[in-house]
């Protein structure tokens, strides 16, 4: 069974946008700033995009904190082709432990992190149908730890859930990932040494 190719199907959304000269609102669940900063640079040539900063699952609360500041900072600081702005959902880590009772000792990249995946999206996804935006989409699949195929399968059901338009990707292609890391070097970024749960810190300890 032949994959499917994510970066070739947005390619190919992208070019009939051009050829439509429309610039849609994208709405897009980040994860942090690092994995955000090529996303923005890349997809801010084309759409009007609105940073949603939804992450329950981030453990301790300073280091919540810490990423929104982050985030935020990085917004300000880039320069793009069209507009970016931040929205920042509620921090309701309960929600989290609600999801991933049962899945504590999943390995990582195993079913904890899918329901977490789900979890994020979702709320993403509401915020899209909400505000109409023409599309929505995450930064996780800029890392070469996350599950794109995943991602995009989830992704994909909760559109049809929630009647709004998906925007695959598959973010590390293109040297995407190689780019971020350059992104957060000229923008000092602060690059977190964990995804963000309190299994994945147990994970690095």
């Amino acid at each position: 069974m032949n994959r499917r190719n994510y970066q070739k199907e947005l390619d190919q959304i992208i070019a009939e946008l051009e050829e439509e000269k429309k610039v849609p609102r994208l709405l897009i669940h980040s994860c942090c700033a690092p994995c955000s900063s090529y996303v923005l640079e890349y997809l801010s040539q084309y759409f009007a995009i609105t940073i949603y900063f939804y992450n329950p699952n981030i453990y301790p609360p300073e280091e919540y904190l810490r990423r929104v500041e982050e985030q935020e900072r990085l917004v300000v600081g880039m320069d793009f082709i069209h507009p970016v702005t931040i929205v920042n959902g509620a921090y309701e880590p309960q929600e989290f432990y609600q999801i991933i009772k049962g899945y504590e000792k999943e390995p990582e990249g195993g079913e904890r992190c899918f329901r977490c995946y789900e979890l994020r999206l979702q709320e993403a996804a509401k915020i899209a149908q909400a505000e109409h935006f023409d599309y929505y989409t995450t930064t996780l699949s800029i890392s070469p730890l996350k599950n794109a195929d995943k991602l995009n399968e989830i992704g994909e059901k909760l559109a049809r859930e929630y009647r709004v338009s998906y925007l695959p990707s598959d973010f590390k292609k293109k040297n995407g990932y190689k780019r971020s890391v350059e992104l957060s070097k000229e923008h000092g970024l602060y690059r977190q040494d964990y995804c963000g749960c309190i299994f994945s810190q147990r994970k690095e300890d």
